[in-house]
């Protein structure tokens, strides 16, 4: 299959961010069906403060 990169605006936000070709085609081969919904800044930030939860525990 041939990938694109694409514009998508993050749901946090409102940021335009490209899902590159090369990720589309990771995402695939990881079974991912759903494109990315937040930049990877917005990304990084939801996932630090998952972590810092109580309770919560990384687990990689």
């Amino acid at each position: 299959m041939s990938y694109q990169d694409k514009s998508i605006k993050c749901r946090d936000c409102g940021h335009g961010f490209a899902f590159t070709a090369s990720e589309q085609q990771f995402f695939a081969e990881k079974g991912f069906t759903n494109e990315p919904k937040r930049c990877p800044a917005c990304r990084r930030t939801k996932r630090d403060s998952m972590s810092s939860m109580p309770g919560s525990q990384r687990t990689w």
